[in-house]
């Protein structure tokens, strides 16, 4: 057995599976930075601003879609987790998708993934300059200028080095835990004391006497399952960290296992906790649920502080998406299935060409901004959300062939394992494609979106007739 778990069959002498875009990165990602980096990516602004939208329309039982749905976000990061320690690779599941789907799979799962990102990273600097727009003093400001602005400084840094990348995640995550631990003691504090909060005493009453756990019926409980997992888009990363990482073996187990009970606490825990301190009623799209509560106790400038968090969290998935694509661009690059440009590293060993690509399509959202800065943030969330679905099946798919190779023989599973494999892989396969139907019902955004995945599986048609010879030459086919 190799250090990456191959064991050719009748062969004495193992020959690993390798990714030229492995090649040339500075592992300087500590244990601290994977950590966060796996915080940061199960927290984000679909807890601290979309929470309180979904409890007004769901109610109180929107605990249990944050429980589900991060199950299996944590069945598809644990199935990742597994990947990596088979072989690390800051290809990630492109590399994957290369080594068990062969390169149609990797160039599918590339392209999609920045599709993800691209259209995430025009989101979140729509929603920079929306945040910003909060406080009067930058109110004057055209949206399209913030939104540069933002985008412009995430860039320059994320280009000098992956330990200031690590770092920046660092304090990000660290931000947005601070804040959610302290809320979460004030609200402890409420509810042992029994401190009226907007004429309401806390408390489990408050669930059970303001129409129970389903004061809506079950459908809208269903129809938020969709907006949920999307909460939890961008756990994946610590599979792409785990390249730029000198012990996986060591740090990605640990990282990976601490998202489940983060998810536990900071997600499921807040949600019942806001449902014990004002009726779900109290909260409304729009406004983050902890400013409901902290300012109708009188906190002075609560707004301006959960403001200040979700404008990092939006910093931070920026952040996180430029570093993702600058990697998987690159091992693309590799093998053909992207432009060469991409793959150009700079004097910091960072991908200099692939973090440019990404940079100049949210240049597009700057101009989305600046043309239509109402509708600028719905019309590209919805593709984001097609294509994070896309990612975490084809990581699914990987990690089932992964298992079918082992049971050949062909190669050894690691001792960190998906528990109850294959039965955990269907079962996730089968709740992402219920998303998808889920996001059909999500009219109009969602019912368009999924109107125009013909037209993104002809893109990606198209694009793998016009690089399939160039992949084939680098592949010595």
């Amino acid at each position: 057995m190799t250090e990456h778990g191959t064991v050719p069959v009748g062969s004495d002498t193992p020959v690993p599976h390798t990714d030229a875009g492995d090649d040339g990165y500075n592992k300087a990602l500590k244990s601290r930075h994977i950590s966060m980096i796996a915080i940061g990516g199960a927290i984000g602004t679909g807890l601290f601003l979309g929470a309180g939208g979904r409890l007004n329309q769901a109610g109180p039982a929107l605990a249990i879609v944050y429980g589900v749905c991060g199950l299996f976000a944590f069945f598809v990061v644990r199935a990742l987790g597994e990947l990596v320690l088979h072989r690390p690779s800051s290809g990630a599941f492109v590399s994957y998708a290369r080594e068990f789907l062969g390169e149609k799979g990797a160039f599918v799962a590339g392209w999609m993934y920045f599709l993800n990102w691209a259209t995430t990273g025009i989101a979140d600097i729509t929603a920079i300059a929306l945040y910003a727009h909060f406080w009067s003093f930058l109110t004057p400001v055209p949206q399209w200028v913030l939104a540069l602005g933002a985008l412009a400084v995430v860039l320059s840094l994320n280009l000098i080095s992956v330990r200031l990348f690590g770092e920046m995640e660092f304090w990000f995550a660290i931000v947005k835990v601070a804040t959610l631990v302290a809320f979460m003691v004030i609200g402890i504090v409420l509810l042992v004391l029994q401190h009226p909060i907007d004429g309401h005493s806390p408390g489990p009453q408050l669930i059970l006497g303001s129409g129970g756990l389903l004061p809506n019926g079950i459908v809208p409980l269903v129809l938020v399952v969709q907006g949920v997992v999307f909460a939890y888009a961008a756990v994946e990363m610590v599979g792409v960290a785990a390249g730029e990482t000198e012990k996986p073996a060591e740090v990605m187990p640990r990282a990976i296992n601490s998202i489940m009970w983060r998810i536990a606490v900071f997600y499921v825990g807040s949600v019942v906790l806001l449902s014990m301190l004002l009726p779900w009623s109290a909260y409304k799209s729009g406004e983050s649920p902890f400013v409901t509560v902290l300012s109708s106790i009188g906190v002075p400038a609560a707004g301006d502080v959960m403001n200040l968090v979700v404008l990092t969290a939006a910093l931070s998935s920026l952040n996180s998406g430029l570093y993702a694509t600058g990697r998987i661009l690159r091992s693309m690059s590799a093998s053909g299935s992207a432009p060469r440009f991409v793959g150009v590293m700079n004097r910091n060993q960072v991908p200099f060409g692939g973090i440019m690509l990404t940079g100049a399509v949210c240049v597009l959202g700057v101009g989305l901004n600046a043309v239509v800065p109402s509708s600028a943030f719905e019309i590209v969330l919805n593709f984001s959300a097609v294509a994070i679905v896309s990612t975490w099946a084809l990581i699914v798919v990987c990690h089932l062939v992964f298992v079918r190779r082992t049971r050949e023989g062909k190669l050894r599973r690691p001792s960190y394992r998906l528990p109850w494999s294959p039965y955990t892989q269907v079962v996730t396969l089968v709740f992402l494609a219920a998303v998808v139907v889920l996001m059909w019902f999500d009219e109009p955004a969602g019912r368009v979106t999924l109107l125009c995945v013909p037209l993104i599986a002809a893109l990606l048609v198209a694009g793998w007739f016009a690089v399939r010879r160039r992949v084939a030459a680098l592949a010595g086919e």
